[in-house]
C-alpha cells in the first residue's frame, strides 16, 4: 500500500490521476465513492470531517445555581490571539490561529489553521460579573447568574407510583 492510500482525500487538493487498476475492485469502489463524496461537499465550503463542521473549538459548558462556566479548548493560542465577547445572551469566542511553517514543507496536515469563531447563547446572566482566564491552551469563562435568576431554580420531587 503506498503512503498516498492513507492520506485522506478532504485536505483541498484533487487528485486528477488516471485510475489505477487496483487488484482488489472494492477499494477502487471506495477510494472512487470517497473522491465523489468530497467533491460534492467541497462544493458547499464544508467537508465531512473539518474543524468547522465539527465546531471549533470545542467547548464544555457547566451550570451550577451560581454560574455559568464554559470551557473552550484553544491549543496553541495564546491569550492575545483570543477574543471573548458578550452581547444580547451570547458569547462569542473568536480569535486566529496562524501555521507555524510555510505550506512549501508541509507534506500533510491535519491541524487546523484561520481564524474560527464560536457562540454559544448564555441567557440570565449578570453582564458585570464575567471572568475569563486562559491557563495550557484552555479558556475558562465564568459568568454569573443574575440573583433573580438564581431563585427561580425550583427543585420538584418526583414521586413513585
Amino acid at each position: 500500500m503506498a503512503l498516498r492510500d492513507l492520506i485522506p482525500r478532504n485536505n483541498g487538493s484533487r487528485d486528477l490521476s488516471v485510475p489505477r487498476n487496483d487488484p482488489n475492485p472494492f477499494l477502487a469502489f471506495h477510494r472512487e465513492m470517497n473522491r465523489l463524496f468530497d467533491d460534492a461537499f467541497r462544493s458547499f465550503d464544508i467537508t465531512p470531517f473539518s474543524s468547522r463542521a465539527m465546531g471549533w473549538p470545542s467547548v464544555e459548558v457547566n451550570e451550577t445555581d451560581k454560574a455559568v462556566t464554559v470551557l473552550a479548548e484553544l491549543p496553541g493560542l495564546r491569550e492575545k490571539d483570543v477574543t471573548v465577547e458578550l452581547r444580547d445572551g451570547l458569547l462569542t469566542i473568536s480569535g486566529e490561529k496562524k501555521s507555524e511553517t510555510e505550506d512549501k514543507e508541509r507534506r500533510f496536515s491535519e491541524r487546523f489553521y484561520g481564524r474560527f469563531e464560536r457562540s454559544i447563547p448564555i441567557d440570565d446572566v449578570d453582564q458585570d460579573k464575567v471572568a475569563a482566564s486562559f491557563k495550557d491552551g484552555v479558556l475558562t469563562v465564568t459568568l454569573a447568574k443574575l440573583p433573580a435568576e438564581q431563585q427561580k431554580v425550583r427543585r420538584i420531587a418526583i414521586n413513585d407510583k
